[in-house]
């Protein structure tokens, strides 16, 4: 009789900007358990993230999250098979915590140390939730966060090849900024979308930059600039909603067509998109609907995987395990990640 495989279990760990996050994941698709700390409220007042003050919450909070997964799940961290976790890119500080903290655990428990690299786990995040998009690739993937616009060509679930970024600020920054331009509260994402729900998102004509006809990176600064002018120059005229529907229609559409041009160029079949933006619902509409009439399909992970979280950090991990890519103890944080030719 064959004798059953014996599965994995990984402990991810993520700590690369503001919210710290712990989980514990089987195989690389079943999520056992996991916790994510948000530290919107500590970053609030001061309209963005301190990069001192989110570290010093990592350090706090690490040790009892963990606790807290293994009374969750019964399940010892002596379980583990390894422990994964983000070493870039992200904030230096917040970085150093999560490492280093992954780096006791790995010695103390003679567990292999896992280095994953924070944006290709965002990608994974839409095979964590569905592993059978996986056979209907090629894919495009697009990341939208706070620090990060990007665009990647994926042959399959472990191998991601870079095709293009933003050259100035992020989508996220850009809705962060636009929102400190018409009052609203951070993070500027949610804000704008409550805000748009009830707002013309034909209103205002904002430009669509796509930066020439072969271009597949990312510029939102104009948009930015123009978002501000017009409150400035129109702010008697116009409604704070009109704005922020136009506003976030422009970004939207500006992915898209250039998640588009991507799909053409490469030939591929489908869209993949994850980051903290790819919460927001109307872009999720949007593309849903627009891949729709182009013959594609499109997929995106629940909400809470688009976040930034531990549950795509282990279950990217466990193929790192699997191919025994262990990652020394004297290895380093890499806050300014390079993005190449990149593997899982």
């Amino acid at each position: 009789m064959k004798e059953a495989k014996k599965s994995d279990i990984i402990l991810g760990i993520e700590t690369s900007c503001d919210e710290t996050a712990v989980a514990l994941v089987r195989d690389g698709k079943e999520i056992l358990s996991q916790i994510i700390y948000s530290q919107v409220k500590l970053h609030k007042k001061f309209g963005g993230v301190v990069p001192e003050i989110a570290s010093r919450s990592h350090l706090e909070v690490l040790p009892s999250l963990l606790r807290e997964l293994q009374v969750k799940t019964g399940i010892s961290i002596n379980e583990i098979s390894a422990v994964a976790v983000t070493t870039g890119p992200g904030l230096v500080g917040s970085l150093l915590v999560g490492v280093n903290f992954a780096k006791a655990i790995s010695y103390a428990l003679k567990k292999p140390l896992l280095a994953i690299n924070h944006i290709n786990a965002h990608i994974y995040a839409n095979f964590l939730e569905r592993p059978e998009l996986v056979k209907k690739g090629p894919h495009i993937a697009l990341v939208v966060s706070g620090g990060h616009t990007l665009l990647f060509f994926v042959a399959d679930s472990k191998q991601y090849e870079f095709l293009g970024g933003t050259l100035d600020d992020a989508c996220g920054e850009a809705f962060d900024k636009v929102a400190l331009t018409l009052g609203l509260t951070y993070p500027g994402g949610p804000a704008i979308e409550k805000v748009a729900k009830s707002g013309n998102p034909t209103k205002i004509h904002f430009p669509r930059v796509l930066l020439g006809a072969h271009s597949l990176d990312f510029s939102f600064s104009g948009l930015k600039t123009a978002v501000i002018r017009v409150w400035r120059d129109k702010r008697k005229k116009i409604r704070r909603a009109d704005v922020a529907s136009s506003f976030q229609e422009a970004v939207v559409d500006t992915l898209f067509q250039k998640t588009l041009r991507a799909v053409q160029f490469k030939k591929a079949r489908s869209i993949l998109v994850s980051g903290g933006v790819a919460a927001n619902e109307r872009l999720r509409q949007y593309f849903k609907s627009a891949a729709r009439k182009h013959g594609l399909s499109f997929s995106s992970p629940a909400k809470l995987l688009c976040l930034d979280n531990a549950a795509m950090v282990a279950g990217i991990g466990y193929y790192h395990y699997r191919r025994k890519k262990f990652a020394p103890l004297s290895i380093d944080v890499k806050p300014n990640l390079w993005y190449g030719k990149n593997q899982a």
